[in-house]
């Protein structure tokens, strides 16, 4: 199979790569003008393919691909929502998802299928509600820009392309991601619950995250809005207990909700303090069999990794 994939250089798509190449696929790494070229770049199973989402050009070594996964976004907590960042962020993911559909539409061989990343932010802050892929979409700004998002995406369909919208949660891994800062804050002996530590967290490994694309890729069943996330969401606190008994650090501290929102303005309600309570629906219908569904186990798995 010869996927190509936008986001390689991130915690997700990296995994997702070298776990392709590992399996003997041919990778086309999409990489935006100005990315550093790295890997195996130029050799019999991977290639770095110039990709400019401002014009939608790709090149040359892009034809013929099977499958497309398109992971590139713009962090999101990577500072506060100024209309700029704002704006980048909605480039970065809407825009570029439109580009990259648009280029596919010019392709004679079209690949047979699209997994284009979203998040489980779509859902919104929705307390203990469970949450499927069949509930309703928020409507804050998370929410909205998922939303817009995904229908980039969907709109691959008119050209007989099957799409996937991966909703991530929360992907714990060691050397990346949100995890991180976690761990720094109770290395220095102020780790404990978010708020009121009610609030749900719907998370998932890198391991797990990356077998589901997998099976997304290769499983024709699988369309539309998929989660994914464990099929044990925790609430804060349980996680953090969690987190502290595995490294056996103390959680008393906890981080209150005006603090947040002075620090981080409105991400604050929207990342921090939000609750999505998601469920695997579509996944476990699909014969998924998580490797790490239990957040103790889970963090032990992640930390004890190389």
């Amino acid at each position: 199979m010869k996927t190509l994939i936008t986001g390689s250089t991130g915690l997700v798509g990296n995994a997702l790569t070298i776990d392709l190449l590992r399996a003997g696929h041919t990778v086309c790494r999409l990489l935006r003008p100005g990315t550093e070229k790295r890997g195996s770049a130029g050799s019999s199973r991977g290639f770095d393919v110039n990709w400019d989402p401002n014009t939608g050009e790709l090149g040359g070594a892009a034809v013929g691909a099977d499958a497309v996964v398109n992971l590139a976004g713009a962090p999101i907590a990577d500072g506060r929502w100024t209309p700029e960042r704002r704006n980048l962020l909605r480039a970065s993911r809407v825009d570029s998802t439109r580009a990259l559909v648009n280029a596919l539409a010019r392709m004679n061989a079209r690949p047979r299928v699209l997994l284009s990343a979203s998040a489980v932010g779509i859902y919104g802050n929705r307390g203990d509600e469970i949450l499927t892929e069949d509930s309703a979409r928020g409507s804050d700004f998370l929410s909205t820009l998922a939303a817009d998002w995904e229908v980039e995406a969907v709109k691959a369909e008119a050209l007989g392309i099957r799409v996937v919208l991966t909703r991530f949660g929360i992907i714990l891994a060691k050397h990346a991601g949100a995890l991180q800062p976690m761990l720094r804050a109770f290395q220095f002996g102020v780790g404990g619950k978010i708020g009121s530590g009610e609030q749900w967290m719907s998370w998932i490994t890198l391991d797990d995250a990356v077998n589901l694309l997998r099976l997304a890729l290769e499983n024709g069943g699988a369309r539309g809005p998929v989660n994914i996330v464990s099929p044990e969401p925790v609430r804060n606190a349980e996680f953090t207990r969690a987190l502290a008994g595995v490294i056996h650090r103390p959680a008393f501290l906890s981080a209150p909700a005006f603090a947040l929102r002075l620090a981080l303005g409105e991400m604050a309600d929207e990342i921090v303090l939000s609750s999505q309570r998601c469920l695997p629906k579509k996944a476990q219908d699909l014969g998924y069999c998580f490797q790490h569904p239990q957040i103790s186990a889970a963090l032990q798995h992640v930390l004890k990794s190389s």
